[in-house]
C-alpha cells in the first residue's frame, strides 16, 4: 500500500536466511535483524550499549532468493521496508491459559550489506521474467526510439536496421 510509512534498520543477522516457498510457489526468505544503538555516556565517557531490537524480516520472491545466496549470519545489512503487525493466541504451556500477543514484523522493499565495515562484490542478477507484471516490456531490456517507441537492444542482423516504421 502506498500509504504506509518506510522504516529502515541497520543491524546485524542473528542466524543465516531460511528460504521457504508457499503453497502457490512463490519464494519468502525469513531473518531476524539485531540492531544494537550505542550512545556515549556523559558522565563516565565510555560507548555504552543500548537496549538490542530484534526484528523479524520477510524478504518476497527475488529479493528473498537473492538474500539467502548473498547473506549470512552475522553479516551487517541495512533493510528498508514496511512495519505490519499480527496478533495471534498462545496458550500457556504450564496454566493452559490462553494470551493475545502481538508482534511487528518488516516486510523489505530492498535489502543489503552494510558496506561501512565490510567490503562486498556485486554480481547483477539475471532476470527470470521478460516484462513487469502488468504486461508491458521490461524497460531494463529495451530503450525507447525517436519515435517514442520501445525497441529491443539485441543487434539488427548485417545490413537491416532496427528503426520503428514512420507511421
Amino acid at each position: 500500500m502506498a500509504t504506509e510509512p518506510v522504516t529502515t534498520i541497520i543491524g546485524n543477522l542473528t542466524a543465516d536466511p531460511e528460504l521457504r516457498h508457499t503453497a502457490n510457489g512463490t519464494p519468502v526468505a525469513g531473518f531476524t535483524v539485531a540492531a544494537t544503538p550505542r550512545y556515549r555516556n556523559n558522565q563516565t565517557g565510555a560507548w555504552e550499549d543500548g537496549e538490542t531490537l530484534f526484528m523479524r524480516v520477510s524478504a518476497w520472491r527475488e529479493l528473498g532468493e537473492h538474500a539467502m545466496e548473498s547473506l549470512t549470519r552475522g553479516t551487517r545489512v541495512i533493510v528498508t521496508g514496511r512495519l505490519r503487525s499480527r496478533t495471534y493466541e498462545a496458550v500457556d504451556k504450564d496454566t493452559g491459559i490462553v494470551n493475545e500477543r502481538t508482534v511487528i514484523e518488516m516486510t523489505a522493499d530492498d535489502l543489503g550489506p552494510s558496506l561501512r565495515f565490510a567490503n562486498a562484490r556485486v554480481t547483477k542478477a539475471t532476470r527470470t521474467t521478460t516484462g513487469t507484471p502488468g504486461g508491458e516490456p521490461d524497460p531494463w531490456t529495451t530503450h525507447p526510439s525517436p519515435a517514442g517507441h520501445s525497441q529491443p537492444t539485441t543487434p539488427a542482423p548485417a545490413g537491416q536496421l532496427n528503426d520503428p516504421p514512420p507511421f
